[in-house]
Formats: structure tokens, C-alpha cells, sequence
């Protein structure tokens, strides 16, 4: 089964130094057709503007991923990383037992673009963990987590998969669902996967489908999530 999840059923908050869109329900926005689907729970879209950001706020039990789309994060957390994240890298915490971070646009004139991703774990209570990759341009499907240790992939403490597509107009990406559920979101560009279209913003959720063709009618970037 097949379902549009339409950019117009996203959730939407403006805070002034955040303006944020919410596939899920999270913060004082809720909706209850859209709570998560398996294990993902939080897919924010997230500008945050210049000399703003998330000041130090805790975690626990929670897979946090963040792909940096403009600008960059400057990051420090209670595991005594320092890092900066860039456009183009991705940034998974596994919270386990407990974290506090802060999450800082620093730079004094460029807004912070980022996806910020919270999957559920299967395991609880583990010690923290913090990882970090870099996504290159010149591949159409990328693994940027999976619950193996995979060369050039994050670790996740979950039994899903994180695959991020850039496609050009008419290419076309048979998606990896070996599992029961599947989640696509369409971060920029004009797409479709069967009889469904899909734009900016739209995401589409697949239940007991096992041969998703995803068809490029513009220059696409997506996530595309396979989900137990």
C-alpha cells in the first residue's frame, strides 16, 4: 500500500531565529494521522538564522540524525565533541542513557538549513555514541545509516536502513525495501513512484511493498528510509 504524505499536511511553526516544518507531530503542533511511522518519529525541517540556535538540551533513548542542506552546525556535547557540520555532512547521536548538546548557527550573516531525524532504538540504555560523514556528490543512492558496521555508513541502534538519492531528470532508482515499511521524502525537486507524484516537501509511505521504482521528472534529492 501506497500513501502521499502531501508538504501541505506538514506541521509549521515560526519562532522568529527558527522556522521549522514538521512531518510528524512535535512541539505544541500535533496531529494525530501523523505520529511517526515504525521506528522514525521526527523528520524537522529546520532554517535556523544567523547567531541563533538550539542551546545545550538533553536526550535519552533516541537515534538522532542531522543532514546539514546550507550553512553549517557548530556542535559540542556532553561526550566532549567540538565539531563544525557542514552543508552535505550528516551527523548521527545515539543518545542511549543520556546526552545534552547544543546545535549553533554561528555564522554572522548565512541561514542553517538542516533535516533533523529522530528514529526510536531497539536497544535502551546503551552508552552515548557520536559519528559523523561527509555525502558525496557523484552517486545516485548513498547508505548514510544501517544497523551493521558498513564502511562509509553510521551505525544505527535500530533495524533500519537511511539511503539518500540524487537523482537527474529521467533517472530512475529502484529503492531498497527489504523490510515491511518504507518512508520517502522528497527534499527538493519533482519526482514520482508508480501512479503517485510526488514535489518538495512530500513524502510518500509504503507498507508491504517489495519493488518501489522512485522516477526523476526534475533534478531530485530525497531520504528514503526501509523500516521494520
Amino acid at each position: 500500500m501506497l500513501t502521499i504524505h502531501h508538504n501541505d499536511q506538514r506541521g509549521h511553526s515560526n519562532y522568529g531565529w527558527l522556522n521549522a516544518r514538521y512531518s510528524f507531530s512535535f512541539a505544541s503542533w500535533y496531529d494525530p494521522r501523523f505520529l511517526g511511522v515504525a521506528s522514525l518519529r521526527v523528520i524537522n525541517e529546520d532554517i535556523v538564522s544567523p547567531q541563533t540556535g538550539f542551546a545545550r538540551h538533553s536526550h535519552d533513548n533516541m537515534e538522532i540524525l542531522t543532514y546539514v542542506l546550507a550553512g553549517e552546525i557548530s556542535h559540542e556535547d556532553s561526550m566532549g565533541n567540538k565539531t563544525t557540520i557542514s552543508a552535505g555532512e550528516c551527523q548521527l547521536m545515539s543518545a542511549g542513557s543520556g546526552i545534552s548538546h547544543s546545535e549553533m548557527n554561528k555564522h554572522p550573516s548565512q541561514a542553517l538549513h538542516l533535516l533533523q531525524i529522530w528514529l526510536y532504538p531497539n536497544v535502551r540504555d546503551t552508552e552515548p555514541r557520536y559519528q559523523q560523514i561527509q555525502l558525496t556528490d557523484n552517486n545516485s543512492l548513498t547508505l548514510i545509516a544501517t544497523p551493521t558496521d558498513t564502511a562509509g555508513s553510521m551505525h544505527i541502534k535500530q533495524d533500519a536502513e537511511i539511503y539518500r538519492l540524487t537523482l537527474t531528470t529521467g533517472q530512475s532508482q529502484l529503492l531498497p525495501a527489504s523490510r515491511k515499511n518504507g518512508y520517502l521524502h522528497i527534499i527538493s525537486g519533482h519526482a514520482q513512484v508508480g501512479n503517485k507524484h510526488l514535489t518538495t516537501g512530500d513524502a510518500l509511505i509504503s507498507e508491504d511493498e517489495k519493488t518501489l521504482t522512485l522516477e526523476a521528472s526534475t533534478d531530485i534529492e530525497a531520504l528514503w528510509f526501509d523500516l521494520t
